[in-house]
């Protein structure tokens, strides 16, 4: 898949301006593209809330602003009992702004400004800021903000949440929760990852009527979702057998942690390994055994009981459970001296930030943001404020595929775009998800897929999978076992899948 165009692609916010200033250029009328939003904002909303009767736009004083005071002229027109909103300071400026808002006066349109309470309202339109804003907002829109919030309308958005920043996909401070974002002209990369998912709610695609490739602008990421998962796993060969299938050696559950040890076996098995092996401690034989008979397990005391099954592996997880004391560093060592195929996790990773060495290019790494923050040398909260710039500084740093777990999982690796997974729920925030991923990523490396893709397609099937085990039973008290048959139905996706 090296240097083909994403099938979904997400742009950042320099691109979309680009294009902007080109349609308007070719189009000949700056006001064009305001209008165009505008109306799709109005169709769109008539589609979503028919028997809503009162609406409040609340404007910003830019072109976000521009295109909610177009909107808001729509549903004037239409005979909704419609009110603008801004900030006493946040009169419109900029031309394209007060063209927008005249128009809307001369339709008999009402402004308000904001005195520290919402007027009633069916539903409120976010229009801001958009994506016009990437620090923290001033106190008094951080009040508007919060009142937004607290009214109990439906809340839609105009290209971005106000406050989220739509390239790195935090929010600095105060930031819109909407029910629903509609996007103007591409997909953002930034609202598909950390707390924009929080503010965005369901995201929805206006193009306006431009052509994206037609003035040279290109993808910063893509968008994978579950049909996606059909790029990569096809129906198996009528003769094969379980060694062209791969094998799989996990590592890991040192003293009371073979049940992490024990799902990653279990996840590499569901995802489609020929074999696996599972090397840990003596106590952790029996259990293993007991619950599942697949797997061959071996106890491990020293290196030196792993030399074999080293040899004998197509890749190697290690880390699900390892431990970091003696028994975990010499299985680490002996791992990455092997010449196989590695994925780290967990104490893996631990082990690797707190001694860097190289790796080999085929290694994946699967750190959640605590464990990237060590790798980095940073902080949680930096690697949570750009989770794009974090991913791609990981793959940089240590020259491998890396997954950047957590909510909008990304995948990057060095001469790649970044991919974003477009599935996974917050039921998955739970001990033992990130072993099971250790696995299901481990089988598909093992099965033939390159670092780059066994990463992107495994972290998608695990998300998939969580997401098909929710919708079965709820979020709340969901357990990676209940992912186990989940992932051997997503790995078989059928044609008429969605």
């Amino acid at each position: 898949m090296a240097g083909a165009p994403p099938e979904t692609p997400l742009y950042d916010t320099a691109a979309l301006r680009a294009v902007e200033r080109a349609a308007a250029a070719e189009l000949g009328d700056d006001f064009e593209l305001m209008r165009r939003a505008g109306e799709a904002a109005w169709r769109e909303w008539l589609d979503r809330w028919t028997q809503a009767y009162s609406l409040l736009v609340v404007c910003g004083p830019g072109n976000n602003g521009g295109d909610g005071y177009v909107m808001a002229t729509h549903a004037q027109r239409n005979g909704r009992r419609v009110r603008v909103l801004r900030l006493r300071e946040h009169a419109p400026r900029g031309e394209l702004a007060q063209r927008a808002a005249a128009e809307y006066a001369a339709a008999g349109g009402a402004t308000i400004e904001f005195d520290g309470a919402l007027p009633a309202a069916d539903a409120i339109v976010d229009a801001l800021f958009g994506i016009g804003l990437s620090r923290p907002p001033d106190a008094a829109a951080s009040a508007l903000i919060a009142a937004i919030n607290a009214h109990g309308a439906p809340v839609f958005a105009l290209d971005a949440p106000s406050g989220v920043d739509a390239d790195r996909g935090a929010a600095p401070g105060a930031a819109v929760v909407a029910d629903c974002t509609l996007e103007f002209i591409a997909r953002k990369h930034g609202l598909r990852t950390g707390a924009a998912l929080d503010c965005a709610g369901e995201l929805l695609l206006a193009d306006l009527g431009l052509d994206l490739p037609a003035h040279s602008v290109y993808p910063v990421a893509e968008w994978l979702r579950a049909p996606d998962l059909r790029r990569w796993l096809r129906p198996r060969r009528r003769d094969s057998h379980k060694g062209r299938n791969g094998r799989v050696l996990c590592i890991g559950g040192d003293h009371g942690h073979g049940g992490a040890l024990m799902l990653c076996a279990q996840a590499a098995l569901r995802s489609g390994a020929g074999l696996v092996d599972a090397a840990t401690r003596a106590e952790h034989i029996a259990p293993l055994l007991a619950r599942l008979p697949e797997a061959m397990p071996r106890a491990v005391e020293s290196s030196e009981d792993v030399r074999a099954a080293l040899a004998a592996a197509d890749v190697i997880a290690i880390g699900p459970g390892l431990g970091t004391q003696e028994w975990g560093a010499h299985l680490f060592v002996a791992a990455l001296t092997s010449g196989k195929p590695l994925l780290l996790d967990a104490d893996a990773l631990n082990l690797l930030a707190a001694q860097p060495r190289a790796l080999p290019a085929d290694c994946i790494l699967t750190p959640h943001p605590g464990e990237a923050a060590r790798l980095l040398g940073s902080d949680t909260v930096r690697v949570q404020a750009d989770r794009y710039a974090a991913v791609r500084a990981l793959s940089e740093r240590y020259r491998c595929a890396v997954v950047l777990k957590g909510a909008g999982t990304l995948v990057h690796a060095p001469g790649q775009g970044v991919r974003a997974i477009g599935a996974g729920n917050p039921g998955m925030a739970v001990g033992g998800m990130g072993d099971a991923l250790s696995g299901a990523i481990a089988a598909l490396r093992a099965q033939g897929l390159d670092a780059f893709d066994a990463a992107s397609c495994g972290a998608l099937l695990h998300s998939v999978a969580g997401d098909r085990a929710a919708r079965e039973g709820g979020e709340r008290g969901l357990l990676p076992s209940d992912l186990m048959p989940w992932l051997r139905r997503c790995a078989n996706p059928r044609a008429d899948e969605r």
